[in-house]
């Protein structure tokens, strides 16, 4: 009784912190999600022309490399892959629905497509100053043949962040009601995305640039930024790993202390 009463205080404690830790991963999950339905959009009016697509580029890098919109991008980034790694060492059993495991691969597969993503436009430019715009981005994949990952970057992310946010709003009875027309927005976006970005490298194309010398400050730099990417790959690796490694055996440890008070 005395044991169960002093217990009860620490299990209301701990189930108040999940409550915190959900609405912040919930929070932090929106962020990135609005992120990628932005970028969608962008790859998106490549369909009207490239011109357009540069244009809405533009606008996209004002929004995400102002003060605010780097503190929340970078933030809700972090936050949301340090609480995935908390929720992997704290599960006790991996017996999921589909639907989760869908969920779980497309959440973890995403940093690695970004990554060579990210290092060369990102922080090419926060290093050595090259700024991106799609004619160079486009040139850059089709020369580099990464045409085919750039397509493969409009899935994983998406469908994680639309399945969270599935998960976290089905009880309401308006989400019920709007399933159909929500299944069919989330998967003709990635469509019309893919669409644009493959008209995009056709007008490229046209313009008989392809073969245009890459751009001097990435080509200088290509090996450092080779190096950045695999290290951030290693990282991200390691921490996942010794996340699961961590909590399996935690979970070992706890099976054991319960039987010996059993």
């Amino acid at each position: 009784m005395k044991s169960t009463a002093i217990a009860a205080p620490y299990r209301r404690i701990e189930a108040s912190l999940q409550g915190v830790l959900r609405r912040l991963q919930f929070g932090s999950g929106v962020v990135l999600l609005t992120y990628l339905f932005l970028h969608l959009v962008n790859h998106a009016l490549g369909i009207g022309s490239l011109e357009l697509a540069g244009r809405g580029l533009l606008i996209a890098l004002r929004l995400w490399r102002s003060t605010p919109g780097t503190v929340a991008l970078y933030g809700a980034a972090s936050l949301h892959f340090s609480l995935a790694l908390h929720t992997i060492y704290r599960r006790r059993q991996w017996t999921l629905p589909l639907a989760e495991w869908i969920r779980l691969w497309a959440g973890l597969s995403l940093p690695l497509l970004l990554m060579r993503h990210a290092v060369t436009t990102r922080l090419a430019s926060t290093l050595y100053g090259f700024e991106p715009n799609y004619e160079r981005v486009v040139i850059m994949l089709l020369t580099s043949g990464t045409q085919g990952l750039q397509l493969a970057l409009l899935a994983p992310g998406w469908i994680h962040g639309c399945l969270g946010l599935w998960f976290r709003l089905r009880h309401y009875p308006l989400a019920a009601r709007m399933r159909p027309a929500l299944l069919a927005f989330a998967a003709l976006l990635p469509l019309l995305s893919a669409a644009g970005f493959i008209q995009m490298m056709r007008a490229v194309e046209a313009k008989n640039v392809l073969f245009r010398a890459p751009d001097p400050k990435l080509v200088t730099h290509q090996f450092a930024l080779e190096s950045w990417r695999h290290n951030l790959v290693a990282l991200y690796l390691l921490l996942i790993v010794g996340a699961f490694v961590a909590g399996q055996v935690r979970n070992g440890f706890e099976r054991r202390r319960l039987a010996k008070i059993r």
